[in-house]
């Protein structure tokens, strides 16, 4: 193995990555900045509710109460109710961190096919988008961050792909 790939291994296994000499050696051998593809879904999943905290709950309910009606109070008010009609806060966790992750998914899809349907395909097909890398400048270059949406369950903290966690 080379050394640029056992540095590129090194660094995709201390950043948690499952399978880092597959993203290493992809990045190396197929030109794929897997990288940079890595580091924004571990960003993006860094801003999905931890299942092993609940505390957002209680940050909700008490911000919601204190500007009932300021911007995401709904989500204190809902949660409220909920916990007040017997919900139980794992699964209310369970029920935000899902919607979280489908979102990080939808936007993954996003960012390559801006889909586009009907009249609007006529009005705006030639509109698009993309991520890209940076250079050092953090200018950026032609080189397309794409796929992402196939690495999104690959890289679920839990590990779990987010299949249910067991909770006997």
């Amino acid at each position: 193995m080379s050394s640029e790939l056992n540095d590129l291994t090194d660094l995709f296994k201390s950043l948690g990555a499952g399978a880092p000499e597959s993203w290493a050696s992809s990045q190396i051998d197929e030109g794929i900045p897997q990288l940079h593809r890595f580091l924004f879904l571990r960003q993006a999943w860094a801003q999905v509710v931890d299942e092993q905290d609940d505390s957002w709950i209680d940050r909700a309910i008490d911000a919601a109460r204190k500007h009932p009606d300021e911007p995401f109070t709904g989500q204190g008010h809902a949660l409220h109710r909920l916990l007040a009609a017997g919900a139980e806060r794992a699964d209310l966790v369970d029920l935000v961190r899902a919607s979280q992750a489908e979102m990080i998914s939808r936007l993954c899809y996003l960012l390559e096919d801006p889909s586009f349907i009907g009249e609007d395909a006529t009005r705006f097909g030639s509109v698009g988008w993309a991520l890209v890398t940076t250079d050092d400048d953090f200018q950026p270059t032609a080189q397309t961050i794409g796929g992402l949406h196939e690495s999104v369950l690959d890289t679920d903290p839990s590990g779990r792909e987010m299949r249910p966690r067991n909770r006997s």
